[in-house]
């Protein structure tokens, strides 16, 4: 059914990748939400109404909600596929985060009405003239809410949208919510036992924990969040698989919005290679990955001393050194200046994120190693935090 609706609805459906097919995408996900859920709206007023039972009515009220949802989630797309301008040199992706934030908070807030709701129909039950007819409206209604969530969460992940799969799990919610109203019914029908008030209970708890957790994530997204191990190990692999590349680091990765990646990098080359055919590899790189990951990538060449055997005497001193400190810590930009007196031990090191020592506390014990070594030595040491995980 969902291939169905893609195929016809959107042209060259395959190259999701594309930033046009992508929002398109996530257009079609808005207005089959927008039909589908008021459709339920209807069907649920109207039943709850005739039958008095204010938990159908409530439910009626969150797929409401779910509407109004999926008009801002089709307007989130529209508007992030607006072209860059003079105030947004890097486009209007991001808009797509502030849509998935908004999505969290309705689930949210329609988990407190729900709850407030539940609690009043608790504290003032009211009888409730459940049928079958009733229950056949319900089930209809939980299963085009399971179809919707993974209509939702297909999209979601084809086109690495948060939007759309925090729309899928409030989907899901819906289903939960509509089987507490089905069996309430059900246990009414053949018990005469009112539990309405205690289910629509239950099922708001759900609906809250998943709104905190959504807003959660979505929050994160915005103030901007690390790439994951796997994309991070992916642009490590694709820089490190040119020859003449000896090592890479630096690296930063963020991103303006689920496909707008920008990418910085440190890559070291053999300085005695023709300087020309280093900044040719490095234009290269830049070309060649900047293509195959959709991401522009920006690179700063690093020549380093391969061949000088002091050189990679102190470094082995250097690691030996760091490892003594503590296994966690790395280096990078080594070189050395020899001068009359003193020889400078010129390096970077990486440390993560909530070390326990500080920067100062750092350079001072590092230091003070060096020097115990050889007076003669003077280490001038840079303090790095790693950006990626």
């Amino acid at each position: 059914m969902r291939k169905l609706i893609v195929k016809l609805f959107i042209k060259d459906h395959q190259n999701y990748q594309d930033n046009k097919v992508r929002v398109a995408y996530g257009k079609l996900s808005g207005i089959v939400g927008i039909v589908s859920n008021i459709f339920l709206t209807l069907v649920k007023i109207i039943s709850g109404m005739i039958i008095g039972s204010l938990a159908i009515i409530a439910d009626g009220i969150n797929n409401l909600s779910d509407a109004g949802t999926s008009i801002i989630t089709y307007v989130g797309f529209k508007l992030s596929s607006t072209p860059a301008d003079k105030d947004h040199p890097f486009g209007h992706q991001r808009i797509e985060y502030v849509t998935g934030l908004i999505v969290a908070i309705f689930i949210f807030t329609v988990g407190l009405l729900l709850a407030y709701a539940s609690i009043d129909k608790i504290i003032n039950p009211k009888e409730i003239k459940f049928n079958w007819l009733i229950i056949v409206f319900l089930v209809i209604s939980i299963l085009i809410k399971i179809w919707q969530s993974r209509f939702y969460r297909q999209n979601g992940k084809l086109i690495k949208s948060e939007a759309l799969i925090a729309t899928s799990v409030d989907s899901l919610n819906d289903v939960f919510a509509t089987s507490g109203v089905l069996l309430t019914g059900l246990i009414m029908i053949f018990f005469g036992i009112n539990l309405d008030g205690y289910m629509s209970a239950l099922v708001s708890i759900i609906i809250v924990f998943n709104g905190i957790k959504f807003v959660k994530q979505t929050g994160s997204l915005l103030i901007g969040e690390a790439p994951s191990e796997e994309y991070t190990e992916k642009v490590l692999a694709k820089l490190n698989q040119f020859p003449g590349v000896l090592g890479v680091h630096d690296l930063v990765i963020h991103q303006y919005g689920p496909v707008k990646k920008f990418i910085t990098a440190h890559v070291e080359v053999d300085r005695d290679v023709d300087i020309v055919k280093n900044h040719q590899l490095i234009d290269r790189i830049e070309r060649e990955v900047s293509d195959q990951l959709n991401c522009n990538l920006v690179i700063h060449m690093d020549p380093i001393d391969t061949k000088c055997s002091l050189t990679n005497q102190y470094k082995d001193i250097i690691i030996s050194l760091l490892n003594e400190i503590d296994p966690v810590l790395k280096f990078h930009d080594f070189q050395i200046v020899q001068g009359s007196e003193k020889t400078d031990l010129i390096f970077d090191v990486v440390i993560p994120f909530k070390y326990l020592m500080s920067k100062e506390e750092l350079i001072a014990k590092i230091s003070d190693k060096i020097k115990d070594m050889d007076e003669a030595l003077n280490p001038v040491i840079t303090v790095d935090r790693e950006y990626i995980p």
